[in-house]
């Protein structure tokens, strides 16, 4: 598992380890893990170290000295190290001083025309995590001449410009090819949109483990976090006990969704699949059940018609057995009006919600643009409102529970998964997961998972379709196992 804390959490932790260390050991803890990056990645990219260039953006904090010490000892192992200083009376002093020891060379450049010709690497030293809002003056002009250049960014720690906390972007900020995170995770490196900034993330342990709470702010599965989770049929088990999950989707209008949610469910290790709805199904699904009957949970709304009156009536019954876990998807989400609502509170069983960014503006009712911009504040206002687990689709899927503060980020999303159908696809996998015993937060974060894995896996023979998920979804498992 990833663990992403804030800000004010990393501060404390740092706090209390540098208390126990000598002056200066964490910097250059940080500075050593960067300067191995750089080495490894000069290495794949060039075949060497030696003579390899590298220019430094370098802030007036912590972080420009983390790339400054960082710089010195790049030189001392052959690299020609220029740093380029966006405040250089504000200059982290003895990193600046080690690097010109070391034979270095900084000073001042018109930044707007610098072109880093015959550059193999750019460190981003400009802000640390503390820094709000986007680069600004010097620093901001060096971040533009950076992105037109053209030339790989390594970032250090976080890409200048992204909020650690939130993963906000508002106004310039680096766009990085790798990112060298110390301690821990920050949020910002996990969440769009600034996740879309971080390139691949590189992990530099500072010690910081035993002074950082248990409970993160963010935390992301891994593959193994993933194995433990899924469920295993054991020798003496029977469909019944491996769970029964219900499907009520589709419409005569969307015939579609309710296959596809049907196939969903069908691999997500349940025993059976029950179809309440009014599309025919057997034909496709051999496999399900037609009718109402014994279920651990239910998947509703997907492709329902809300205009016609039998949709109304089936999700606002199934909205009322209280003691069954219910996922709404889709058209579902669209019926929670005041009175769904109220149905929702008085549910006793565990609810999933799984809206993309504009079905959660319209039931927060803010604008779309601000779910996208804002997304963990919003998942977490989306519990609040509801009482119910939510997956709030997008660029990075996120699930917030009712009962937990740290919010899940799934890291296998891929932009192949934005087609027709794959939410339906979604829907009824997270159900059945529901159905076979994961609690609502696993199930969600479960589900996410191989979902994106199975996007990545469809996408190797070209454009995906929502069927090939379902394809592609069996493979998704065996990897995980």
């Amino acid at each position: 598992m990833r663990h992403a804390y804030t800000v004010e959490t990393i501060r404390q932790a740092e706090a209390e380890l540098a208390a126990t260390l000598p002056d200066g050991t964490l910097m250059q803890r940080a500075a050593a893990g960067l300067a191995a990056v750089v080495m490894r990645v000069l290495q794949e990219s060039r075949g060497g170290v030696y003579g390899a260039r590298v220019v430094l953006l370098v802030g007036v904090g912590d972080n420009g000295g983390d790339a400054l010490f960082a710089g010195a000892l790049l030189q001392r192992r052959g690299v020609a190290i220029r740093a380029l200083t966006a405040d250089p009376d504000r200059v982290h002093g003895d990193g600046m001083r080690a690097l010109l020891t070391a034979g270095g060379q900084s000073g001042g450049v018109d930044f707007s025309g610098y072109s880093f010709n015959g550059a193999d690497l750019i460190l981003d030293g400009l802000l640390g995590i503390g820094g709000k809002g986007g680069l600004r003056g010097a620093a901001a002009e060096l971040g533009r001449a950076a992105a037109r250049s053209g030339v790989p960014i390594i970032a250090v720690d976080l890409p200048s410009g992204i909020d650690a906390d939130t993963g906000e972007v508002s106004g310039d900020a680096i766009d990085a090819a790798v990112t060298v995170a110390f301690g821990t995770y920050k949020p910002g490196l996990l969440i769009e949109p600034g996740a879309g900034r971080t390139g691949v993330l590189e992990f530099v342990d500072l010690g910081l483990g035993p002074h950082l709470p248990e409970e993160a702010e963010v935390e992301a599965l891994q593959d193994a976090d993933l194995a433990a989770l899924l469920p295993s049929p054991a020798r003496s088990v029977d469909k019944y006990r491996r769970g029964v999950v219900g499907v009520a989707c589709g419409s005569v209008k969307y015939p579609g969704a309710a296959l596809l949610a049907l196939g969903g469910a069908l691999r997500s290790g349940v025993g059976a699949v029950r179809y309440l709805g009014p599309v025919e199904v057997t034909t496709t699904h051999p496999e399900v059940m037609v009718g109402e009957g014994r279920v651990q949970a239910w998947t509703v709304g997907c492709g329902m018609d809300r205009t016609t009156t039998g949709s109304v009536l089936t999700f606002h019954k199934l909205l009322g057995y209280k003691d069954v876990p219910l996922l709404i998807d889709a058209e579902g989400l669209a019926m929670l009006d005041k009175s769904g609502l109220k149905q929702l509170a008085a549910r006793t069983a565990p609810t999933v919600l799984t809206p993309h960014a504009g079905e959660a503006a319209a039931l927060l009712g803010v604008e779309r643009a601000e779910v996208e911009a804002q997304p963990l504040a919003h998942v977490r206002a989306l519990v609040e409102l509801t009482g119910a687990t939510v997956l709030l689709k997008g660029p990075t899927t996120l699930i917030a529970g009712p009962d937990r503060h740290t919010v899940r980020v799934n890291p296998t999303g891929t932009p192949v998964l934005a087609t027709a159908g794959s939410g339906d696809v979604l829907a009824g996998l997270i159900g059945g997961l529901l159905a076979a015993g994961l609690d609502p937060v696993d199930a969600a974060s479960a589900g996410s998972y191989l979902h994106g894995m199975a996007g990545r896996i469809a996408a190797r023979q070209g454009p995906v379709a929502a069927g090939d998920l379902l394809r592609s979804l069996r493979t998704a498992w065996h990897n995980s196992q």
